[in-house]
């Protein structure tokens, strides 16, 4: 019934590089010099980075408003991304575009997931959340003061729309959003979502009416990348969905809370970085191994022989974390699953965060680690195939993991005309956090391929 919407992930991996093209001219970010290395030169890009970007792992915790629950809460994990530049933005649970912006004013572009608090027992039947996307018009009112008006659809245009005061407080250890807001919601919005019109059998019809919110997220610096991060909100529910015979709330809470690396540009300025953008090609084949397995050198062979093709680009976000030097991108993806007798092709879309560490010895080689999400359109055989036998209903929207290893080419031969050029071998994981995340069907297991890969970096 509830499915969290492919809206997020498909649109970030598609808009994502044309908007840091635009940032990059905007704001003049890509200059190139001329570095001497041994006997010869090569050109380094270097970026200053001024966008915001950073990754969390927070708890999310919501009463459950209905009736007959048999819990009053349920908790998911809710792995989060930052990022933010002149024309597209990642914001925890949400991502957009800019899509127009003239003084004070700016309109977006805007997807948003949004959690429906069912208990855990039934959200792998029903789902947990699903994606909104619309439009959003802001105002920045002055000290810290900004105003909101969002118009947003689920897939099946259900509309509501929100309407934000909120009050933004900077320091030096602490961030602060402070928001009240109200949201009209129409009949169709509230019957399906609250009325269950379309899951139970005694699912009501409700008519529109207007939510009230309140509450405060934010972060608190620890130390150096490291923060705190947390929010908490109540929501009163609207007269309509108060007296409905499926809820037993006046009210809806939700806490978040976690931690999370961010870069510290606040604290120690903008400063120049030398990690280059890339474009990498694999190609890989299944596993029905776990991932623990293929790392222990335990693979089996898929049997039917089920295989992928992506394309990555790695956007620069930083060359260090806490000291330690690591080249950090943004990195959208697509894939293509290729047909076999057991499945059909399907695209795939990711969306993450990697980090690679570099080794110089005796060549140089690099370990690289990414967190993120994954979207498939159609589920693969070897992914059915495990989720089936456990009884789980899959789902398309996944955590993404990548975990690799790779030498670079020219100097491993000798030729320093091709330093750019990286020869690699990764894990290509998809899978749902152990049942821990309602977003990704409360399910336990996923997918694997082994891939090959060249990236260069320009």
């Amino acid at each position: 019934m509830f499915n969290m919407s492919k809206y997020l992930v498909l649109a970030t991996v598609l808009v994502a590089p044309f908007g840091w093209a635009e940032s990059a001219d905007i704001q003049g970010d890509h200059t190139v010099e001329t570095e001497t290395v041994g006997t010869g030169s090569v050109e380094a890009l270097r970026l200053k980075r001024s966008e915001n970007w950073g990754i969390a792992a927070t708890i999310r915790t919501g009463s459950i408003p209905y009736a007959d629950a048999g819990s009053a809460n349920v908790s998911s994990f809710v792995p989060m991304m930052f990022y933010q530049d002149e024309a597209f933005f990642i914001n925890g649970t949400e991502g957009g575009i800019r899509l127009w912006e003239e003084g004070d004013w700016r309109a977006n572009a805007i997807l948003r997931m949004r959690f429906i608090d069912l208990p855990t027992a039934v959200q792998n039947d029903i789902g947990g959340d699903t994606g909104d996307f619309g439009f959003q018009l802001k105002r920045q009112l002055g000290d810290g003061w900004y105003a909101d008006l969002d118009v947003l659809s689920d897939k099946d245009y259900r509309f509501h729309g929100i309407a934000t005061l909120g009050k933004q407080v900077f320091t030096e250890d602490f961030d602060l959003d402070a928001t009240i807001s109200a949201r009209y919601k129409d009949a169709d919005f509230n019957s399906f979502y609250y009325g269950l019109s379309e899951y139970r059998n005694d699912g009501v019809r409700i008519g529109a009416g207007v939510d009230l919110k309140a509450g405060v997220r934010g972060r608190y610096h620890v130390y150096s990348n490291l923060y705190l991060v947390g929010a908490a909100y109540a929501t009163y529910l609207d007269e309509n969905v108060r007296h409905a015979p499926t809820i037993d709330a006046n009210w809806q809470g939700e806490v978040y809370a976690g931690f999370g690396f961010f870069n510290d540009n606040k604290r120690h300025g903008e400063r120049e970085i030398t990690t280059r953008p890339y474009w990498r090609l694999a190609y890989g084949w299944a596993t029905p191994s776990n991932i623990g397995e293929i790392i222990a050198g335990d693979t089996k062979k898929d049997p039917y022989g089920n295989t992928l093709t992506s394309v990555f680009y790695g956007h620069p976000l930083a060359d260090s974390l806490f000291g330690v030097p690591l080249d950090i991108y943004l990195t959208p993806g697509f894939v293509w699953h290729w047909s076999s007798e057991v499945q059909a092709s399907s695209p795939e879309f990711v969306m993450a965060i990697k980090a690679y560490y570099t080794v110089d010895w005796p060549t140089k080689w690099r370990i690289g680690f990414a967190e993120g999400l994954s979207y498939v359109n159609n589920i693969t055989y070897v992914e059915s195939t495990e989720l089936n036998e456990k009884g789980y209903e899959p789902s398309q929207l996944l955590n993404y993991l990548d975990l690799s290893l790779d030498v670079n080419v020219g100097d491993l031969i000798g030729q320093k005309n091709l330093n750019n050029i990286w020869l690699g071998y990764s894990i290509h994981h998809r899978s749902a956090i152990f049942e821990k995340a309602s977003q990704f069907g409360r399910i336990k297991g996923g997918s694997n391929y082994n891939t090959i890969y060249l990236q260069m970096d320009f």
